[in-house]
C-alpha cells in the first residue's frame, strides 16, 4: 500500500537507479508523486527506468559515476537545475567485488570497495547538501547501506565500507539538523536482485537466516526508504533502520 501524493511537489535524486533496489526506490517515489532524477553509471538503463515511469516527461535520466567527483558534481547540479531544486537524495549505488579470504584481499580491492560504497556516498551528499539546504519541503538524505555493516557476515571490505555509512549518517544528521535536513539509512538483508542470478540456489539459499521465512524484495527496501524520506519521518534523523526480515534476532549487531 502506498500513500498516494505523499511526495507531490517533491524532487528526488536516486543513484544506482538503473535496476534492483535503485529502480524500486525510483518507482516508489514516482508513484507517490515525486519528480525523480534517475541516475546510474549506465545511462541507457537510467533512461529505460525514467521512460517507464508514470508521467515520464516529468522525470530525468542522468549518467553518474559515484567514484568520479566531476561526474557526481555535474549530475547533481543538472538534476537540481532541471527539476527546480532537490528535496530528497537516495544513495543506492554500491556493490561488492569477487575476492578471496581476508588474507588474500589486496589493497586494490579495499580501495575500490571503500571508494564505491563509502566515499561515493560522501561525494553525492557533499554535492547535494547546498541544494537540500534551500529546500522548504522537508529535505532528506536516505542511504541504502547493508546488514553487513551491522553484523559479521563476511566480505570484510564491503562490510567495513557499509559500517562506515553508519558513522557518516550520524555525523551528517547532527551537522545538518539545524538546516532542517534529515539524514537516515536503511540496512537491507538478502534482497532478490541480479547479484544472486546464476548462483546455486539463488537468494533463497539464505532463507534459513530469516525468521520471517523469506528473503527480501527490492520493494521492501523502497518502502522503508520512502518512509524515511517522507514527512511521516519528520522527527527521525541519524538512524540506520534494519530491513532484514528478522536476521538480527539470530545474529545480534556488532
Amino acid at each position: 500500500m502506498t500513500e498516494s501524493g505523499r511526495f507531490r511537489g517533491v524532487t528526488a535524486l536516486v543513484t544506482g537507479a538503473g535496476q534492483g533496489i535503485g529502480r524500486a526506490c525510483v518507482e516508489r517515489l514516482a508513484d507517490e508523486g515525486a519528480r525523480v532524477a534517475v541516475s546510474d553509471i549506465d545511462l541507457e538503463l537510467a533512461r529505460s527506468v525514467a521512460d517507464d515511469l508514470p508521467e515520464s516527461s516529468g522525470h530525468l535520466a542522468l549518467h553518474m559515476d559515484v567514484t568520479d567527483r566531476a561526474s557526481v558534481d555535474g549530475a547533481v547540479a543538472t538534476a537540481a537545475a532541471e527539476l527546480g531544486g532537490l528535496d530528497v537524495v537516495v544513495n543506492v549505488a554500491g556493490g561488492d567485488l569477487p575476492h578471496g579470504v581476508f588474507e588474500e584481499i589486496g589493497d586494490e580491492i579495499w580501495s575500490a570497495l571503500l571508494e564505491l560504497n563509502l566515499v561515493g556516498v560522501a561525494r553525492v551528499c557533499r554535492a547535494a547538501i547546498p541544494f537540500l539546504r534551500q529546500s522548504s519541503r522537508g529535505p532528506a538524505i536516505v542511504t541504502v547501506s547493508s546488514i553487513n555493516g551491522q553484523t559479521a557476515l563476511g566480505s570484510e571490505p564491503y562490510s567495513a565500507a557499509k559500517a562506515g555509512l553508519t558513522a557518516l549518517t550520524a555525523n551528517l544528521a547532527r551537522s545538518l539538523g539545524a538546516d532542517g535536513v534529515r539524514v537516515n539509512a536503511v540496512a537491507p538483508g538478502t534482497i532478490r536482485t541480479r547479484v544472486w542470478e546464476g548462483q546455486p540456489g539463488g537468494a533463497d539459499r539464505m532463507l534459513p537466516l530469516y525468521p520471517l521465512g523469506r528473503v527480501g524484495e527490492p520493494s521492501d527496501v523502497a518502502a522503508a526508504v520512502a518512509f524515511l524520506a517522507s514527512v511521516d519521518a519528520a522527527w527521525i534523523t541519524g538512524h540506520v533502520l534494519p530491513v532484514d526480515g528478522g536476521l538480527l534476532l539470530a545474529r545480534p549487531s556488532v
